[in-house]
């Protein structure tokens, strides 16, 4: 019998869900620092700073583990806040150290209707604060509705930037932007800001996959998507993660790939919501929940840090409203998820995930004020 036991542990294993493949590692969060209003967004600046963008128009800067009291930019005066509005992220240019750029995302009726403006400053090396004077309007784009802004920016592993957009607000999608290349709703962007055109604040990467379709706007990546609330790159695979709220029932999340049709408002998750309303293919969730485990989804990030080794390539992400938090593991579209976990329950709102040089993990609590960071138990 004994001779067996190698035998059965290992049949056992292979009868075993994928999912249950890696045991849940044992975390907790811890409080990092306070006093914040309404934290939408969380970045390192690469020369071990983080900067937090609170959702009214301003920039706070921690410096040596102390957040600082004024802001480092204040854009109040042209930021349209309140509900999904306002102020929605920051990144720093990967090049921040030597060229002092940073590009923001911002709601605001400064020019009249509501509209999405992403936007360029500039700061001297290692300056505490930035003068809002040296705005440059990289993109801007209508919105008809007030929610559904998305507003995620990052610079992926190629160097170009990338941008999300929600489907332009009320429910159900009314206007079809998410299955419509004509539009910049519903989509996650692609441009590249080092190479402007002439007279142009960026251009169009050639291998863009709607590069030279017929009423298609270059800038899309990807389409399909009602409001991708928070998107990231593995900084190990270079996948694309992003949380896409759900409209009635099921919020899921998606690796992103170039080209690709996510569904909205086709469908909503793997399910039929409008499929008269279909542009091609679709590409099925890596996951989806339903309203017995929230109803808001925050996209994360893959854990690459050295501290949590148990928690080594697992993606985090959240649900804003019951502050679940999961862990979640797969190599790509339509390979198996092989660790599938609630890790814990935060007891408050988590607007943002954010993630430092070192690949340290920080939630965001939208109603506290407060950042946290995801350390083991």
């Amino acid at each position: 019998m004994p001779a067996l036991l190698p035998f059965l542990a290992l049949l056992l294993l292979s009868v075993l869900p994928a999912a249950l493949a890696r045991e849940a590692p044992s975390l907790q969060i811890a409080p990092f620092l306070s006093g914040l209003e309404a934290p939408v967004a969380l970045a390192d600046d690469g020369t071990g700073r983080l900067v937090i963008a609170e959702q009214r128009g301003t920039l706070r800067i921690v410096v040596n583990g102390q957040l600082r009291s004024e802001p480092c930019l204040d854009l109040r005066d042209r930021v349209k806040s309140g509900g999904e509005r306002g102020l929605l992220s920051v990144v720093f240019h990967p090049r921040y150290k030597e060229n002092g750029r940073l590009f923001v995302n911002y709601t605001t009726t400064r020019n009249g209707p509501l509209e999405t403006v992403v936007a360029e400053f500039h700061a001297p090396a290692r300056a505490l604060k930035v003068d809002p004077a040296t705005e440059k309007v990289v993109l801007r784009f209508r919105q008809p509705y007030s929610n559904h802004n998305g507003g995620q920016l990052a610079f992926g592993p190629d160097g170009m930037l990338y941008i999300a957009t929600g489907d332009g607000g009320s429910g159900g999608d009314p206007q079809q932007h998410g299955q419509n290349l004509e539009t910049l709703l519903g989509k996650i962007l692609r441009i590249d800001v080092d190479r402007p055109g002439e007279g142009e604040t960026y251009s169009i990467p050639a291998d863009n996959p709607f590069v030279g379709t017929p009423n298609a706007r270059p800038e899309i990546w990807d389409y399909g998507l009602r409001n991708p609330w928070r998107f990231s790159f593995d900084r190990k695979t270079g996948l694309l993660w992003t949380g896409d709220v759900g409209q009635n029932h099921w919020e899921e999340i998606d690796i992103v790939e170039k080209g690709k049709n996510y569904g909205w408002s086709a469908r909503e998750g793997t399910h039929d919501f409008k499929p008269e309303r279909g542009n091609g293919p679709m590409v099925d969730p890596v996951k989806e929940y339903g309203r017995s485990e929230g109803q808001s989804v925050t996209g994360g990030y893959v854990y690459r840090g050295e501290e949590i080794p148990a928690l080594q390539g697992i993606y985090l992400y959240a649900d804003f409203l019951s502050g679940n938090v999961w862990g979640l593991e797969c190599a790509g579209n339509g390979q198996p998820v092989t660790f599938d976990a609630l890790l814990f329950k935060a007891p408050f709102n988590i607007s943002s995930f954010g993630e430092d040089h070192t690949g340290a993990l920080y939630l965001l609590d939208y109603g506290g004020g407060r950042v946290l960071r995801v350390i083991d138990r």
